[in-house]
C-alpha cells in the first residue's frame, strides 16, 4: 500500500492524472491488490475506502500489528526484511499521529503530509 501510495503521489507531483496512472499500472507490472482492489486515491476503484474518506475496512492499527508480527517472525528466523522494517516504521508514525482507526489505505494522506 505504501508503494502504491507513493506512485500516486509521484504522479500528482508530476501533474499526471490518477485515473491514467491506474489504467496503465493496473494492466502492467504495477498491478497488485492494493492498486486494483483498494486503490488509495478516490475514483478508480468505486468500493475503495478512499471513496469513503478512508473509513476503515482494515485499520492502520491492524496493519501495524501484522507488520510487527512479521518483523518478529523475520527476526526469529534470521531473515533480513528491510522493506518490512521500513513499512513498520511508516505505519508506526501514521498510527502515532492519531490515525489508528483509519483505514490502512489512508497512509497516502500521511505521506502527502495531511
Amino acid at each position: 500500500m505504501i508503494a502504491v501510495s507513493e506512485a500516486f503521489l509521484l504522479a500528482e507531483k508530476l501533474g499526471l492524472d490518477a485515473q491514467k496512472l491506474f489504467d496503465i499500472s493496473s494492466k502492467s507490472s504495477g498491478q497488485c491488490w492494493s492498486m486494483t482492489s483498494y486503490c488509495p486515491v478516490p475514483g478508480p476503484v468505486p468500493n475503495s475506502p478512499a471513496n469513503r474518506d478512508y473509513a476503515p475496512g482494515f485499520t492502520a492499527a491492524m496493519m501495524l500489528k501484522d507488520l510487527k508480527l512479521s518483523q518478529e517472525a523475520a527476526k526469529s528466523a534470521g531473515a533480513i526484511t528491510p522493506l518490512g522494517a521500513g513499512a513498520t516504521a511508516v505505519y508506526e508514525r501514521f498510527v502515532a499521529s492519531g490515525e489508528a482507526g483509519r483505514d490502512f489505505s489512508g497512509i497516502i494522506r500521511y505521506l502527502r503530509g495531511e
